[in-house]
């Protein structure tokens, strides 16, 4: 039942509210009360009389009728995190599908974000030219007006394929991108943030090339969040890439509008628990605002191990201008990948996640989260990476270790494997190649890499013998996930649709919100009303 613990009557000389309206529309048990809370778009009342306290959504406060003992405004999800997002980007929804790579966060998945009025980052790293080509055309012909965004990755080892990712987005007009697993800033991301730059009539400067950018560091942050270095700008004035009027209008804005900040999440992380990164990020922000004083400050958003209505709340709560899900959206319908790699993820807990050694900085020891359950390819890319330390070649490895390794990683002869490389590359970046025969550590690196790309391509394409080598980016929160919708239709992983799933987190959360707000003015609620199970949508 609905209680209450605060005070009534008057305090500080103002009379108490009242509450007018129809009797018959209160409702005082639980069932009644959930749906009467539910109710977003409407304000909810908690009054009291002689049935005892209860909850409404009709009527209006008034100075006279029965005792009004809390309020809830309507809400709805535009109501939560940073005005300046949704008016930006187009949005109904301050949130953000982020990328994964090679498609997994594909075409379907951005236009059916996009379609809910939210934003949806297409995942470009690891795509060809020709393939990020077609999505482009595939994403602006279904959403001409937007909203969408396609990610720019950090290469370091293919910087050749940053490039070219940059040139498309340039001539295709592509306005928003995700930039993630940078370190320190590229040319080419300067390039793209710097041509969209120019003047406008008021002496302001117009920003045509969003930038959102994923950080878990804070010198890494502190890049985005200040103008793009001269050291950077200079040779692309000199290389006609900008103008010299952008270079001087890029250093009066950041080289990034908003800033993600990634804790515990599948794919690139370093692990960071939320609760104390943002802060840490927001107050680094505010030290940057009241220094540059720019425009429009940066805002900040929050991603990793959101995969709850509460987590999201939570996110909201301490500040986020916005949230980004990632590992939720793996296991759902549009997601770019396998039926049995969509039932692995809807089966996972919490704790059946490892770090792994990544493809794309595997010489630099970064690591990614996967998922462990279901698969070896955790334990076999850390086996790789030994390797990988302990011998500067495949020559030097002892003939039965390498024996074991072709037999059981790579399930073929490693000059097979290397015919592959070479085969690779010369679509991608014939330069690849020719350093490598100069530098056996370097071909040895390429030959493991052979095995973490092709991984991700297996579990995406359900290739058949293959299962246990699947490489599956995951964090925690889809384990939270599974436990939230336990029971509901969005347990079997057919049902998960990423616009549907987005709108229960979103709903969700306003519906904690609001329960929480009461909870704040006194009211005891049920505990059979403290959480939001998915709803069915009609």
């Amino acid at each position: 039942m609905i209680g209450y613990h605060g005070r009534t009557g008057t305090r500080e000389g103002t009379p108490a509210l009242s509450w007018e309206g129809p009797a018959s529309a209160i409702a005082y048990g639980d069932g009644d009360a959930r749906t009467c809370l539910e109710r977003l778009d409407e304000p909810c009342f908690v009054v009291r009389n002689g049935h005892g306290t209860g909850v409404t959504s009709v009527g209006a406060a008034s100075t006279s009728g029965l005792p009004l003992l809390a309020t809830g405004p309507a809400l709805s999800r535009r109501s939560l995190g940073d005005p300046a997002f949704l008016s930006t980007y187009g949005l109904d929804a301050a949130y953000v599908g982020g990328s994964m790579a090679n498609g997994i966060s594909g075409e379907e998945m951005v236009i059916a974000l996009g379609r809910a009025g939210m934003l949806g980052a297409f995942g470009a790293g690891g795509c060809t030219p020709a393939r990020l080509s077609a999505a482009i055309d595939r994403v602006q012909e279904a959403l001409p007006d937007g909203p969408y965004a396609f990610n720019l990755i950090h290469a370091p080892y293919e910087p050749a394929l940053e490039r070219r990712a940059v040139e498309l987005y340039l001539e295709r007009g592509v306005r928003v991108v995700e930039a993630s697993a940078y370190i320190a800033l590229t040319p080419y991301l300067v390039h793209y943030r710097v041509a969209g730059l120019s003047q406008g009539p008021a002496g302001q400067v117009q920003i045509d090339n969003r930038v959102i950018a994923k950080v878990s560091r804070r010198e890494v942050a502190t890049r985005f969040m200040r103008p793009a270095p001269d050291k950077l700008l200079g040779p692309l004035v000199a290389q006609g890439a900008i103008t010299q009027e952008q270079a001087a209008l890029a250093r009066r804005v950041p080289m990034a509008d908003d800033v993600t900040v990634e804790a515990d999440s599948g794919g690139h992380t370093d692990n960071r628990p939320l609760v104390c990164l943002l802060p840490s990020i927001q107050a680094l922000r505010d030290e940057i605002q009241t220094e540059l004083a720019y425009e429009t400050p940066v805002r900040v958003g929050a991603a990793g191990g959101i995969g709850t209505p509460i987590a999201a709340l939570g996110a909201f709560m301490m500040g986020a201008a916005y949230i980004v899900t990632g590992s939720v959206n793996h296991s759902c319908v549009e997601a770019g990948t396998s039926a049995h790699v969509k039932r692995l993820l809807s089966e996972a807990d919490m704790a059946d996640v490892m770090m792994a050694p990544s493809a794309d900085m595997f010489e630099m020891g970064v690591n990614v989260q996967v998922l462990k359950r279901g698969t070896m390819f955790g334990l076999r890319a850390r086996k790789l990476y030994e390797f990988y330390q302990s011998y500067e070649s495949l020559e030097a490895i002892p003939g039965p270790e390498l024996a074991k390794l072709e037999r059981q990683i790579l399930k073929r002869p490693v000059a097979e494997v290397w015919d592959g490389c070479v085969a690779f590359f010369n679509e991608r970046d014939l330069s690849q190649i020719a350093k490598a025969r100069e530098n056996p550590k370097r071909k040895m690196a390429l030959v493991f890499r052979w095995y973490l790309g092709l991984a991700t391509r297996w579990g995406t394409s359900g290739e058949k013998g293959r299962e246990l080598d699947y490489q599956v980016w995951c964090g925690p929160a889809m384990g939270a996930f599974n436990d939230w919708v336990r029971g509901s239709h969005l347990e079997a992983p057919e049902n998960r649709t990423v616009a549907d799933v987005a709108g229960q987190m979103m709903d969700g959360a306003a519906y904690l919100y609001r329960v929480q707000s009461l909870r704040a003015q006194g009211v005891q609620l049920p505990s059979s009303v403290l959480r939001r199970r998915p709803i069915r949508p009609n």
